[in-house]
Order: structure tokens, then sequence, then C-alpha cells
């Protein structure tokens, strides 16, 4: 299938299978979807479809599909008759194509050697590449599809040879047939880029069990299972590190460029590269479930649903093809019955009329730059659900983002540590003795903190949590107590100058712990959840291209206020769900169009209510479920990535259809007049078909920009 026009043809006519409930036909993928009541023989679904001259397969001979429960069903590939995975240039229309353009050159070498047989040379020329278009065409008919393209050109190239035009037919068939083979490459191209990040994930793995292991079927690998994954080697499933640490390749999927350092308890994705050192990982998604299967599921859903401006399209579409029938006719009978014209001259242009009315360009401007914007922007983890999510991304004025998770990390870090009497290394070091072992946020962040600065840490005795104040222990010989400053002052005197520092840390946002050792303060740790690396960046390009942008959070005013100042945006904070919901239709109220970004439970009743909902990294499934597209790694400055994909898209479709109705009203002004004929009205709509095409192939470069 290399349009929805083709899709349309195969939707039309499957339907009229008696017993077929619904049919879902998906260009992306080249596949499709049949939900049947009663039995409906998988014979007659591939029957109906071959007619129209597309091969199919099912798709479970690629073991790639399952069926879903509480429905019957039959998944297939129609795919144009590509029989096979080979080079394009060995699928039946190619060689189809070929065998016309042969024909054509044998036919006027024979009108040069044996003029009288010049006529019937390039009819049966002719008859090599339309006799397969007119089968198309009839077969369409008959399945509910009168007026497609290849009737249009069945009739055009039938009436050229009742006046005469054999040559001129012969080379438009031709023409048609490289026309439609251009089509498919680039249509191939499209759907390569998708189906390429499935190629991401390795066939294999190493799984291992009960001290030994062995190699099976990445697709087989179930939750909890263990894997060794060796330097060089692309990590076959989502999962979390057990055992070893190692530079993690992730540009495959997230598009960045350089390796990350991962280790025991991080996360790793399907598809991306173990650069160095062995790492065991544990599986946390089956293989459908993983982080690419999850993305091309997405974005072949999102092909589907079509744009606004492409559902304009097909209706436009639907009329414009009878139209141009009729228009052809009046054409071709009007001047010789009217002002009396001569026939053949005016049925010439008639017939011409029909073929630059040809609307596949028109047809498939949307759809490709669609498909290939929601390309481009799954490439990078940026998924939207749909060509109106799309097309909506680049009208949005304002963008309300929540906090935690979203402009920043989510997780506490260390970002100041003050020493009283002994140096800052020694704080960090006996404050990490005390908290090794614990999985509170705070501890970790501690822990990170002396790892990073390669401080020791030695042994704890006696080392337990006091409920609701803090951590106690013997370090040394020392008696250590980590607390909130509320608890450390009931065991110990705190100076004003020390009061004075946690008041100015508080007032940043930060959560300050006191570290004493005996009775006195030995240092302060303070902690706060830091904005992401790229926050700053990516609000400041949101106003750069006019866009609002404020922060709604449920935190604290002290801390939302700290952040929002370092970032340069506005804070509200202490708001419940509804109160974030409340404010995203304030805005809208006030005429603004609104993207709501958030990654929580408490976002979900926001995301809903905005223009666009945007979940945010690892967000939760009711955000991910809610929101209307997803920025799968976490970063800020990919919303404005979206909206300047969105204007380029826009801007692509604009063009394609300026392309397809401006070179068809050249065409129809010059034939009108006698300037061109059969062969130039064909190749105006090739020739824009192939633009078209070609142009929405720019949007997959975006992926790297």
């Amino acid at each position: 299938m290399d349009c929805a026009s083709c899709a349309a043809n195969i939707d039309t006519a499957v339907r009229r299978i008696k017993g077929v409930a619904d049919v879902s036909v998906s260009v992306a993928s080249g596949s499709l979807t049949v939900t049947h009541s009663g039995a409906v023989p998988k014979e007659a679904i591939v029957r109906q479809i071959s007619r129209l001259g597309y091969g199919v397969r099912p798709v479970e001979d690629d073991g790639d599909a399952r069926p879903e429960q509480g429905h019957s069903g039959e998944s297939l590939h129609p795919h144009g008759g590509k029989e096979t995975d080979g080079p394009w240039w060995r699928s039946r229309r190619a060689l189809l194509t070929i065998a016309s353009g042969v024909a054509l050159a044998a036919a006027y070498a024979i009108g040069k050697l044996v003029p009288a047989a010049e006529h019937w040379a390039f009819v049966a020329a002719l008859l090599v590449g339309l006799v397969p278009i007119a089968r198309r065409a009839a077969m369409a008919a008959l399945a509910g599809t009168p007026f497609s393209i290849e009737t249009l050109m069945t009739i055009a190239a039938v009436g050229a040879v009742l006046i005469g035009a054999t040559e001129e037919a012969a080379t438009v068939v031709l023409l048609f047939l490289i026309g439609e083979l251009l089509e498919g490459v680039a249509a191939g191209r499209a759907r390569a880029s998708i189906q390429g990040l499935a190629d991401l994930v390795p066939k294999t793995a190493f799984v291992e069990k009960d001290g030994s292991t062995a190699e099976v079927p990445a697709a087989s690998l179930a939750v909890g299972d263990l894997i060794v994954v060796r330097p060089g080697d692309r990590i076959p499933a989502d999962g979390e590190i057990v055992e070893g640490s190692g530079e993690i390749d992730e540009s495959p999927v997230t598009g960045e460029s350089t390796p990350k350092r991962k280790g025991k308890n991080d996360d790793v994705f399907a598809g991306t590269i173990s650069t160095d050192g062995v790492l065991k990982v544990r599986v946390t998604a089956r293989a459908e479930d993983n982080t690419i299967a999850r993305v091309v599921r997405l974005v072949e859903e999102a092909q589907e649903s079509k744009a606004p401006t492409e559902r304009f399209i097909d209706r436009f579409s639907r009329y414009y093809t009878p139209g141009v029938l009729v228009v052809g006719t009046l054409v071709a009978t009007m001047p010789p019955l009217l002002f009396g014209a001569g026939w053949s001259e005016w049925i010439y242009k008639g017939l011409a009329i029909l073929l630059i009315g040809c609307p596949c360009a028109l047809v498939i401007s949307t759809p490709a730059a669609v498909a290939a914007g929601l390309s481009a922007g799954a490439r990078r983890g940026m998924l939207m659900k749909g060509g109106a999510v799309l097309e909506g991304f680049g009208r949005i004025t304002a963008v309300a983002f929540d906090k935690t998770g979203t402009l920043t990390e989510g997780r506490p870090v260390v970002t100041d540590v003050i020493a009283y009497g002994r140096t800052e290394r020694e704080v960090l070091s006996m404050a990490a003795a005390l908290e090794q072992g614990s999985r509170h946020p705070l501890a970790i962040a501690i822990l990170d903190r002396a790892k990073a600065d390669k401080a020791p840490i030695p042994p704890a005795f006696g080392a337990r949590a006091v409920s609701g104040k803090g951590v106690e222990g013997n370090v040394g010989g020392v008696a250590l107590f980590l607390a909130s400053a509320k608890a450390a002052a009931e065991r110990a005197s705190i100076s004003p100058e020390q009061l004075s520092r946690i008041e100015d840390l508080n007032s940043q946002g930060k959560t300050v712990s006191v570290l004493l050792a005996g009775a006195a303060v030995a240092g302060l740790i303070a902690m706060r959840d830091e904005p992401r690396d790229d926050a700053k960046a990516g609000l400041a390009a949101l106003k750069d291209l006019g866009i609002q942008t404020l922060m709604l959070t449920g935190d604290n005013r002290k801390t939302a206020e700290a952040i929002a100042a370092g970032l340069g945006i506005e804070a509200r904070a202490e708001l419940l769900p509804q109160d974030k919901q409340r404010i995203v239709a304030e805005m809208q109220t006030a005429g603004l169009k609104v993207a709501k970004v958030g990654d929580g439970i408490n976002d979900a009743p926001a995301l809903a209510a905005a223009d666009i909902g945007v979940a945010m990294g690892g967000g939760t499934d009711v955000a991910l479920e809610t929101a209307d597209a997803a920025i799968l790694h976490g970063r800020v400055e990919d919303v404005s990535r979206m909206v300047r994909l969105s204007r380029a898209v826009m801007a692509n479709i604009r063009q394609n259809i300026a392309v397809a109705l401006g070179l068809k009203a050249v065409f129809l002004v010059t034939t009108v007049i006698g300037m061109t004929g059969l062969w130039p009205a064909i190749l105006a709509d090739t020739g824009a078909t192939v633009l078209v095409t070609a142009n929405a192939m720019r949007l997959l470069r975006l992926e790297r920009d």
C-alpha cells in the first residue's frame, strides 16, 4: 500500500464481506486487521484483497502479533505485490513497469522498421501495462470504489486509442506505472523508518539460569528472567541492572550522542548498547511491552488517527474524482456540440484533463507529511497519538508544567555540605556510614554524593532509625546522629549562625539534615530535587517560540518559588489536582491553547482538560494513558521540539497541497489552450506525487537535527 487511497480501496472491499464487523488498515505498518462475528474464512479476505492487485500474507508468519482476547480477528499484511523482502526492483510492480517499458521500446523499434505495424505495436505495448490497471479498476468498482485513480487512467487510455493516439496512450500508461513504482519506494522508506525501530532489538538473548547461560529467542523472555549482556551487545529487553556497570549508548532510542554510565539498580532499555563491561539485567517487561515495541505500536496507532486537514482532504477527494470525470466529459463534448469544434481534438483534451485530475498527489499530500513527522518524533522519543495531536502542537500558545519529575529530576540530590570543625569530606563520610543500606530518597542522595566525591564510607555500629527524627549509630568510636534541625536541637545546642545558615538553605527550597557528633554540630547537609539539566534551555526555547510557560505544583510555596526563580518561570504552588485542572481551564477561557506537561496521577485531570496533554518520561501509567503525547526520555527541550516539528509538518502540508493543486491548474490551462497533451498530463500527476512524497520525506531528517 502506497497511500491513503490504497488503504481506502482495501477497507471498502473487505467491509463488503459478509460477517465482517470492523476493518482497520494501517498504511504505516502495511497491515490489515479484520474483526468479525461468526465464521469468515481467511481465504475470502485474501481473495478480496488479491482482486485489487495486492499480495497478502498472514501476520502470524512474522511471529509479531497475538490475537486480542474477546475478539475474533485476522491480521494480514497487504503488500502491493511485493512478495519478498528483497530489493524493490524484484517486486511484481517493478517487473510490470520494466515489461511495459521494454514493450514500448519494442513498439518504437517496430514502428521504425515496419511503419504499417506501428499502430498495433503500440496497442500491444499499451495492453502490457493497461490490462492489470483496468483489472484493478474493475475490481475496485465491484468492491464499492467506482471512482478510483485506476478508473480515470483506464478511461483516458482507452479513449486515446479510440481517437488514434496509441503512441501517447502507451507512453502515458508507462509513466503511470513509473509514478506508482516511485510512490511505492517512497512509502517503503517511510514504513522502514518505523519498522527499523523494531529491528534495534536483537533476536536472541543470553539467559542465566542455575549457574549456566543459554541463548534463547528474545521474544521468549519473561519478566524476572536474568539476562547477560556482553560488551558491544544490544540489550534485548527493558530491565534493571542487578550486577555490573558500564557505559550505555542510548542514541538508537533517545538520540543522545553521549553514552551514560549505569550500574546496579539503574534501568536500561531494549535496543540500547552496552559499550563496555558485562551486565546482568533482570527483565522488567515482555518483548511486546518493551520501550521499542510501545513506541512502534503507538506510532502505528497515531498514523491511523487522521489529522483534521487529512480528514478534510479525504472528504474533498470523494467529490473531487467524480467532479474530474464531469469536467473531462464537458470539455470533450461541449465545444463540439455548442461551437462546432472538432470532436477528436476536444475528446483528446478531455482525456488529458482526466489524467491531470488524478487525485493521488492531493490525497497523499497530508498523510505522507503526518507519517514522516510522527516517525521523526518517535525516533527521538517524542510520541504523539495521532495526526490531530501533531497538528495541534503548532497552535499551542501556553505550556503548564508540573514541577517534580517534570521540570526537576524527581529525586533529591545533595546540593551543599557545610562542615564545622571537620572537613566536608569527613562530614559526608560519617553521614553516608549511617545511611548504608537505606532506600530512603534522602539516604540515597547522601550515598550517591559520597560515591561521586569518592568519600570513604566506614562501617557504622549500632546504626538504627529513630522514628520520625533521623538515624543514629557509632562510627570510629564517635556517636553520630543525623536528623532534621528540630530533632537535632533536642539533643544539642545549635548556634545562631548555624540556625541562620539552616534558614537560608530552607528559603532556597532545600531540606537540611544536621549531623551531630556527640553533643556538637559536625555539619549540615542540604538536599533538593534539582531541575533537569535542560530545563532552563527548554523553557527558553518555548519563550523564543512565543509560548507562555507556567509551573503548577502541589509542593510547598517556598520550594516551588526557589526552583521557579532559577528557571525563570512563574510558579503556582500548594495545588490539589482539581486546582491544576481549574487553572488550565482558566487559561483556555482567556483564549490560550494550553499544553499540560506532567508525570503523576495528580496531573491526570489537568492533562485531560488541556488542549494537549503531555506525559513526561517514566510517568505513571495513568498519566501516559490520559495524555495525548509522551516524552519518553524526560527532556524538557522536547516540548519545544514537538512544537517546531508540528509547525514544520504543517508548512510541509501547505507546500504539498500547493504543489498538487498548482501543477494541476497550470496543466489544465495549457491543455485547454492546446499547449500540452496526454503524456505531459500524466507526467504532471506523477511528478506532483513524487514531489509531494519527496518533500514529506524531508521531515524524516528532522530526527537527526
